[in-house]
């Protein structure tokens, strides 16, 4: 098993270019800071995180609804929350390096200048080296409008969640929904991040996974506990390692003014420890902000008590592109494997992804380009398409050589059509990813194989 080294997140971005999952963005240009493109299998590997997510959060689900909420809100709901005047982080600058950085991310940090410094900007910290904190607002800041002027200030959204807190009433009324009940969003936000970094960990662009749950009062401690429960077990349920994942409660001075509690589920990167996921208490405080900022009533009145009430909120919050990176890190694997019939050994590079999450579900071969093969390939590879799995063909190179590409890419399965198919028995071959198993089976099992597979599927 791959060992988390500061090297292994050099060779997984490395494979995330060459295998076209995560290019750098306008690289033909040189390039911008902390931002990317996800290629072809980037793409579908974010699709089926979100996918799961909403599976999971919304689909089974009778007591969560979805929205999808607009990138550019009235610049009031920012004024309302908090954003604009409190959402920031503290800045420091050195004045050897002329480097920029988190105050709080300083320990983790080297200066920019590796000639004076190479070393870690607490240092220099230390020795006075750097400027006195002060506020940067996070926001990214345009205008809405053909003139340029403080009356056309507007922000792209930092979170998605403000976007559920100023549509509670519209969920309530056209939906029924009464509390306890959630409201789903995945969605873009911006952050203008003084130090992002760590590939796609921390970026300026990314997606958000937020849910907020409306409670009474009286269940918000339950239901807290109940999510924090909950969206750790989905990483489980979606293959993620249980020895790479733990539960970190926040202490008192690291909780938000409107949070109660907070819990964050961290992942143990080739960095370190970092939040993957957070799940809070953020009590009434964004009804009760916005009910103040826009002077409606945003109560939720109880039919059945007869009581008005402001509900509680526990929000579990993830972000996409970070538990997209969490998925291929942790399915990232070096195994040394042994031809038996010659001997010879060599590395083979596999991404063990959950059959649910993976890129390419199926891979199907013929074994050569003749005597029928390609025509009775094909025929598979339709009736897999036709059942919604995503199934990739390939005729191209040596056996071996497609299989250890399909390995690379977290390609669960792969089926062989060979002479035994066109002229024997008619079975094709099922290759399993992980075990590097074969087993013979007819055309006609081929989709219930692979579903049941999939079904069954357990990390080793």
């Amino acid at each position: 098993m791959a060992k988390a080294t500061p090297d292994l997140m050099e060779r997984i971005v490395s494979l995330c270019k060459r295998r076209g999952f995560v290019f750098q963005s306008s690289e033909i240009y040189g390039g911008i800071n902390s931002c990317y493109d996800y290629g072809p299998l980037g793409a579908e590997l974010k699709r089926n995180v979100k996918n799961a997510w909403w599976e999971a959060m919304v689909v089974r689900r009778d007591d969560i609804v979805g929205l999808d909420s607009a990138i550019i809100q009235h610049p009031e709901v920012w004024r309302s929350s908090g954003h604009v005047a409190g959402f920031s982080d503290l800045l420091v600058d050195c004045k050897r390096c002329k480097g920029r950085f988190r105050e709080d991310h300083l320990d983790a940090m080297a200066c920019l200048d590796r000639e004076f410094c190479g070393r870690p900007a607490k240092v220099c910290r230390e020795e006075g080296l750097m400027t006195e904190p002060r506020a940067f607002n996070l926001m990214f800041e345009t205008h809405a409008g053909p003139v340029k002027d403080s009356a056309s200030v507007v922000y792209l959204r930092p979170e998605t969640a403000q976007g559920i807190f100023t549509n509670f009433l519209n969920v309530v009324n056209s939906s029924r929904m009464a509390p306890p009940f959630g409201v789903a969003q995945i969605g873009k936000s911006f952050r203008n991040e003084i130090t992002p970094g760590n590939f796609v960990f921390r970026t300026r662009e990314f997606e958000q996974m937020e849910m907020e749950f409306f409670v009474p009062p009286d269940q918000s401690d339950r239901w807290y506990e109940y999510w924090v429960e909950e969206r750790y077990d989905w990483y489980l349920r979606n293959g993620v390692r249980p020895d790479r994942l733990r539960k970190r409660v926040h202490a008192d001075d690291e909780l938000a003014h409107y949070s109660s509690g907070c819990t964050d589920v961290e992942y143990e990167y080739p960095f370190g420890w970092g939040e993957l996921e957070g799940i809070a208490k953020r009590g009434s405080y964004d009804l009760e902000a916005h009910a103040k900022g826009c002077g409606k009533d945003l109560s939720f009145f109880d039919e059945a008590s007869k009581t008005r009430y402001v509900p509680h909120v526990v929000e579990p919050a993830a972000g996409c592109d970070r538990a997209a990176m969490t998925f291929l890190v942790d399915a990232y694997d070096e195994e040394t494997v042994t031809d038996e019939k010659t001997g010879k050994s060599e590395i083979r590079t596999v991404l063990h992804f959950h059959p649910r999450i993976a890129p390419i579900t199926v891979a199907v071969f013929p074994l050569v380009k003749k005597a029928g093969m390609p025509e009775a390939a094909h025929k598979i590879v339709d009736e897999l398409r036709d059942a919604g799995i995503r199934t990739f063909y390939d005729e191209k190179g040596a056996i071996g050589r497609r299989y250890r590409r399909q390995d690379e890419v977290g390609t669960p399965y792969c089926i062989t059509v060979d002479g035994e198919t066109v002229e024997g028995d008619g079975s094709v071959t099922v290759r399993d990813r992980d075990s590097m198993g074969q087993e013979r089976i007819a055309p006609s099992d081929v989709l219930a194989v692979i579903r049941q597979k999939i079904k069954a599927w357990r990390r080793a």
